[in-house]
C-alpha cells in the first residue's frame, strides 16, 4: 500500500458541496504516483523512462556521495507518459496552451468512484469505461452537484506504480458515449487512473479528449474549443483503503508552460459541518 497522508480532525476550513456544509480535514490523501528517476515506474505509448542525469562542471560533481558540496541533476521526461499528470486543451491544439495559464480549479468538490471497465463490443480484447459502468459506480449520487470527478478503474493494485503499459492488454479507456455523459453533467476536471482517457491507436482520433475539451473531430485550432479551461489529470493512483464519496481535491499543477505538467492531485476528507 502505498504511503498516504493520514485524514485527521477536521480543520477550521468548511465548504459547501452538493447543497451541503462541509469541514475539510487538514491533511489528505496524495493520489500522485511518486516518479522515481531510474528506477521502476510506470511508461506508456513506447516513451523512455524518466531519468537523472548529474552535472558535472570541471571539478564539480553534482553528487554528495561522490565528493560534490551539493545534488545537483538534470531531469529528463515526458509528462504524458512518465506518471501522475495534467493536460489542457493545448494536447490536440496548433496553438501552444500551457497548463499553467489552463489549470484554474485548484480546489474543487469531486466525486470519487471506482468503475469496472467492461468490454468495448467493437474491438476485441478492448475494455472500456462505458455509459452503463459509469452510470453504475456513481449510483445515487448526482454527478451535476460536482466539478470534479475521480475515477479508479477495477481491479485496483499497486502494480499501476511501475506498470509498463506498451506490455499486455490493451488499458481501458473511455468510451464516447460516457464522455459525453461526463461533460453532460459538468464536469470541468477529470482524474482517471488510466494512461489515457482514449485507446493508445486509435489512428489519431483522440474521440474522448475533442469530447471531453468540445474541439469537433479532424479540428486543431483553439478557436473551435468550448470547454478551454477543462483538465484531465491521468495516471493517478487511488489506493483502495481510499473509500468512494465526496472529497475536496486539490489538484496541484507544476507551473510548466506546455500543455501537460506533472501533478499532484490531492483528495481531503470531508465531514459534515
Amino acid at each position: 500500500m502505498r504511503d498516504s497522508l493520514p485524514a485527521t480532525a477536521a480543520s477550521a476550513l468548511a465548504v459547501e458541496i452538493a447543497g451541503r456544509r462541509w469541514h475539510v480535514a487538514a491533511q489528505g490523501h496524495d493520489i500522485s504516483i511518486p516518479l522515481r528517476f531510474n528506477e521502476a515506474q510506470p511508461t506508456f505509448f513506447g516513451a523512455p523512462p524518466a531519468t537523472a542525469t548529474v552535472i558535472t562542471a570541471g571539478s564539480f560533481v553534482g553528487d554528495v556521495r561522490h565528493g560534490g558540496s551539493c545534488n545537483c541533476s538534470v531531469h529528463t521526461l515526458a509528462p504524458h507518459c512518465n506518471g501522475t499528470h495534467t493536460e489542457c486543451v493545448g494536447h490536440i491544439t496548433q496553438e501552444r496552451l500551457s497548463v499553467r495559464d489552463l489549470a484554474l480549479w485548484h480546489l474543487s468538490g469531486a466525486l470519487l468512484i471506482s468503475v469496472a471497465p467492461e468490454p468495448s463490443g467493437e474491438i476485441a480484447g478492448d475494455q472500456v469505461v462505458s455509459l452503463a459502468a459509469l452510470r453504475e459506480a456513481i449510483g445515487s449520487a448526482t454527478l451535476s452537484e460536482y466539478q470534479a470527478l475521480v475515477v479508479r478503474t477495477l481491479p485496483n493494485d499497486s502494480s499501476k506504480l511501475t506498470r509498463n503499459y506498451d506490455e499486455g492488454s490493451p488499458p481501458p479507456y473511455f468510451s464516447a458515449e460516457a464522455m459525453r455523459y461526463v461533460v453532460e453533467q459538468g464536469i470541468d476536471t477529470l482524474v482517471v487512473d488510466l494512461p489515457s482517457i482514449d485507446r493508445a491507436q486509435d489512428g489519431g482520433k483522440l474521440a474522448a479528449h475533442r469530447i471531453f475539451w468540445g474541439m469537433p473531430p479532424g479540428s486543431t485550432s483553439a478557436a473551435t474549443v468550448t470547454r478551454k479551461h477543462a483538465t484531465v489529470t491521468e495516471m493517478a493512483f487511488i489506493d483502495n483503503s481510499v473509500p468512494d464519496g465526496v472529497y475536496l481535491l486539490n489538484l496541484q499543477v507544476a507551473p510548466f508552460m506546455i500543455d501537460a505538467a506533472p501533478s499532484r492531485p490531492i483528495l481531503l476528507p470531508l465531514s459534515p459541518a
